[in-house]
């Protein structure tokens, strides 16, 4: 090709800038030596630490301790009235501990008390406890053949829901209280029991109508337990009944197979 065409087809190709006067031999003795780098050193990394157990709040080592002495509900209960270590009991007016009868096969177990509840001294007694009577009448039962209580004893402010801290502060009770009861199936009333005793993080959307067993190393056999809606929520909530219909329809096929 003539030089013109040549460099025609240079810029075409993409070569249109210019590097070195003279080219350069890339291959070959000729080929200058690239300089050869330092060598790479690691750097120091220090021998991880060894993990050290979380510390236990004095608080949750009084609740397993008195928890744990308890050999009656009644025992139980005394108990947490003897229990300063959860702040709610300063701001609440009783405590609510459970409604009920305690030999029934079916413990019901919702969050926390709120404003009818706190002045009353038993849960769900407020219009989402009238509603879960009704909804238990629907499947013949009532509070002679289910025992109720929460996973919180005390009110929360405004009813507020409660925090992490004061779900533990009374999760050793609420666990030995379920081991004392020692029913036949539990019913998880809304996402706070729910993902607390079944150490779930899962929304109660996706945990309601499923069989779960929740163990404890002072039950003799894991018991069967199905979380659905709590009946605040179905009060806010309407179109979600039919949900909890079903759930109420599985909860009375699993008692009918127990008879």
């Amino acid at each position: 090709m003539s030089p013109l065409a040549t460099l025609r087809w240079l810029v075409e190709a993409g070569a249109d800038e210019a590097i070195d006067d003279r080219p350069v031999v890339r291959y070959g003795a000729a080929a200058v030596a690239k300089p050869a780098l330092p060598p790479v050193v690691p750097p120091t990394v220090a021998p991880p630490a060894a993990v050290q157990p979380r510390p236990v709040a004095p608080s949750q080592q009084s609740a397993r301790a008195l928890a744990a002495a308890a050999r009656t509900v009644a025992e139980l209960r005394d108990a947490l009235g003897a229990f300063d270590g959860c702040a709610l009991k300063k701001t609440a007016t009783k405590l609510v501990f459970a409604d009920g009868n305690p030999e029934a096969r079916v413990m019901l177990i919702g969050e926390a008390p709120g404003a009818d509840e706190d002045r009353a001294g038993l849960p769900f007694v407020g219009v989402s406890g009238q509603l879960l009577d009704r909804m238990l009448g629907c499947i013949g039962l009532d509070r002679r053949s289910v025992y109720i209580t929460n996973v919180i004893f005390w009110r929360p402010p405004g009813d507020r829901p409660p925090t992490a801290e004061e779900i533990a502060a009374c999760l050793p009770f609420v666990e030995r209280h379920i081991e004392l009861v020692s029913p036949d199936l539990l019913v998880l009333l809304g996402g706070a029991s729910s993902k607390t005793l079944l150490a779930r993080s899962d929304g109660i959307m996706r945990l309601r109508g499923k069989w779960f067993q929740y163990e404890s190393a002072g039950l003799a056999r894991p018991v069967p337990a199905l979380p659905t809606f709590h009946p605040a929520y179905l009060l806010r909530q309407p179109e979600q009944k039919r949900e909890s219909w079903r759930d109420l329809l599985l909860i009375k096929d699993f008692l009918k197979k127990l008879n």
